[in-house]
């Protein structure tokens, strides 16, 4: 969690487990904290999340959801609800998290944890992403949401990491586009199979999968006999990626057809290599 307790305040909050405990016959039931301060039902939850039995965020929530209700506006409120944010996502309640984090920065949005609350709402997105196969609606969310971290709070501890999961979610988006082409490759569907290794070409340029869309341009175009644009593919590839194992596979396919790679003619490859190769942007 972003804010760590010294040894003394989890021994002080250790001394409160027996009086609260004992707050109800049930465990599960809501419990009766009336009684008790915002500090000694705040540190409760927190000694739920880090002692008591931290593979039971929900335990935790209990006690910060009564701070929030006991003490609605008092800095101990503030506090618990990030808190609730993070155990919420650790119990895997990811719109529950989402929805308290963007609550927090409602409230609080000049408060030194505002950062943390965006980086927990974009977690509550990004821990979300499905297989490659599934759809990606949650993952450019995830990627709005990283790049507001990124953006508002770049001075942040939480910036560096959003960054690098801004570019792990990113990848994911292109390796959904090449197993969608390769799908429709395998099936003799070239047209279709070159449109959506077109996409991570010019989209997704920086990713990892961009030597390999390269090589999947070469085979598609190959197999429709449009060889400027294999050829030119291959020419990109092995400019940029020669060391690749994808462009040693380009080549030998030009090569069986007694071709070489090598710009040629005018499509949008043609237009990549003098872009990328050349620096003619204009």
């Amino acid at each position: 969690m972003a804010r760590g307790k010294s040894a003394a305040a989890k021994l002080g909050a250790l001394g409160l487990v027996t009086a609260l405990t004992a707050c109800g016959p049930d465990p599960n039931a809501a419990p009766n904290l009336e009684n008790f301060t915002a500090q000694q039902i705040y540190e409760r939850g927190e000694y739920e999340l880090e002692v008591g039995n931290p593979r039971r965020p929900n335990d935790a929530l209990k006690y910060f959801s009564e701070v929030e209700r006991l003490y609605p506006y008092s800095q101990w409120a503030k506090r618990a609800l990030i808190m609730e944010a993070y155990a919420q996502h650790r119990a895997k309640k990811y719109e529950e998290a989402r929805a308290s984090a963007q609550r927090f920065l409602d409230t609080y949005p000049g408060d030194e944890d505002a950062a943390y609350a965006q980086y927990l709402l974009a977690l509550s997105y990004y821990d979300q992403i499905d297989e490659v196969g599934r759809d990606q609606g949650l993952t450019f969310q995830a990627l709005q949401s990283l790049r507001d971290v990124i953006e508002k709070y770049p001075d942040s501890e939480y910036a560096q990491s959003a960054i690098l999961k801004f570019d792990l979610a990113f990848d994911h988006l292109a390796g959904k586009e090449m197993e969608i082409g390769r799908y429709y490759l395998k099936r003799g569907n070239y047209t279709a199979a070159i449109n959506r290794f077109r996409v991570v070409v010019e989209q997704f340029q920086t990713t990892s999968h961009t030597p390999e869309a390269l090589e999947r341009l070469v085979e598609a175009y190959l197999a429709l006999g449009i060889t400027d644009e294999a050829q030119t593919a291959g020419a990109i590839l092995g400019h940029n990626f020669q060391s690749s194992p994808f462009y040693q596979d380009a080549y030998n396919l030009l090569e069986k057809r007694g071709l070489k790679p090598e710009a040629k003619g005018n499509g949008w490859l043609a237009k990549v290599y003098r872009q990328v190769i050349r620096g003619e942007w204009l």
